[in-house]
């Protein structure tokens, strides 16, 4: 069965509720536009890489119901399944067009779920596991003092010697330590919400763990925990800038 957390942001989905929509889109849709545009290998453009990335999350809000846990299909698995069925049936119909015919959308066929026959790279499960952390991070800095996140921030995010961030905001070390400490463990809790959210199997429970981003940790997974959170980060926000390179020029 899905966890509870799973399926009551489903049911959002099926209200239209449009909160729940743009988290969606907020989260994963960098990661399908840039899958998409790999598979288009230059044949597709910027705005309809958009359009069929929201494509891919409406057809997923349609289909994840039926979602068959026994036959343990990832999450991230699924997106990528439906957006390939997305991508094959835009460039059948442009296709079509060329030989002057019409197309109708091909039916959404579930029988990858019986096994592996959407093939997933390392890269793409990285990424959406990295737009999860990206996407806890926004849910922490609403909830936090701005004091509080502005220190994560500066600390963690930036990198900054904790004698700096304390001189700059005109308190002592142990405060400024104490509460990086109140954000990081709010993370936490945040990051084990969202990947709840987002998860199917047992194997993707355990990702944060294989990503040195401890759920349960001793003091010693601190540091540790900051470093995959700022790698993590900025990795994202490469991302974030390599999609936004194009409407500059």
């Amino acid at each position: 069965m899905l966890n509870s957390m799973t399926t009551s942001f489903i049911a959002r989905l099926k209200r239209n509720d449009e909160a729940a929509w743009f988290e969606l889109w907020e989260t994963f849709g960098p990661v399908l536009r840039a899958q998409l545009t790999k598979w288009g290998k230059g044949r597709i453009g910027a705005e309809t890489v958009r359009d069929l990335s929201q494509e891919t999350l409406a057809a997923l809000s349609d289909s994840i119901e039926r979602y068959d846990p026994a036959r343990g299909a990832r999450f991230s698995t699924w997106l990528l399944a439906i957006a390939k069925h997305v991508l094959g049936d835009e460039m059948d119909r442009r296709n079509a067009q060329k030989r002057g015919a019409g197309r109708k959308s091909g039916e959404f066929d579930e029988s990858w779920m019986a096994g592996n026959s959407t093939p997933v790279d390392a890269a793409y499960e990285a990424a959406v596991f990295r737009a999860k952390v990206e996407a806890s991070i926004r849910l922490v800095e609403k909830e936090c003092d701005f004091t509080d996140f502005s220190i994560y921030r500066m600390r963690v995010l930036d990198g900054q010697p904790g004698k700096d961030v304390a001189t700059a905001l005109g308190m002592s070390e142990p405060t400024v330590s104490r509460r990086l400490a109140k954000v990081r463990d709010l993370l936490r809790v945040r990051l084990q919400v969202t990947v709840q959210t987002y998860s199917f199997t047992r194997d993707e429970l355990d990702e944060p763990e294989r990503n040195g981003v401890s759920l349960n940790p001793t003091k010693a997974d601190d540091a540790l925990f900051d470093e995959s959170i700022a790698e993590i980060y900025h990795r994202q926000m490469e991302l974030r800038r390599g999609e936004q390179a194009p409407a500059s020029r």
